[in-house]
């Protein structure tokens, strides 16, 4: 079972993590890190969406002989989304792909945060009635279904 929290967490080395308040969403687990990077590709898949990018330092840190707690950030968009959001904004795309991150907690256990969409492009937008403002809060739902898919146990 996840919890959606908005305050701070333990980090992987024992310090508070200050996620920001403000558009994050996070998700502590009981599952382990590499496990939930899996449940979290299968979720994206089954949403119809595309992991387009992938980073993890802690593999990265790993080819330099150096050991860190899981953490990987992945980018998850389409094309259909792409090219609305272009015809809204092109400066809006910079945005795009959209990221999950999951990180490992000190416990073993991992936990998923993401940006909110919405939150995301509102620079972007002309305010609650524009097109750009209707496609970030679709995105919305996509991404909170894609999380609670990943997370549930």
């Amino acid at each position: 079972m996840a919890m959606l929290l908005s305050f701070s967490l333990t980090s992987n080395a024992d310090q508070p993590t200050d996620w920001p308040q403000q558009g994050w969403n996070v998700m502590v687990t009981e599952k382990p890190y590499a496990v939930l990077v899996e449940d979290l590709r299968s979720a994206i898949s089954d949403a119809d969406m595309f992991v387009v990018t992938e980073a993890s330092p802690t593999n990265a840190a790993a080819q330099r002989g150096e050991t860190i707690p899981g953490n990987r950030v992945i980018g998850v968009f389409r094309n259909d989304f792409a090219v609305r959001i272009i015809r809204e904004s092109v400066p809006a795309m910079i945005e795009a792909p959209l990221r999950f991150y999951v990180t490992e907690d000190a416990s073993g256990s991992a936990t998923l945060s993401w940006k909110t969409p919405s939150d995301v492009f509102a620079p972007y937008s002309q305010g609650d009635d524009d097109e750009l403002a209707h496609i970030a809060s679709e995105l919305d739902e996509l991404f909170t279904r894609i999380a609670k898919n990943a997370t549930d146990t």
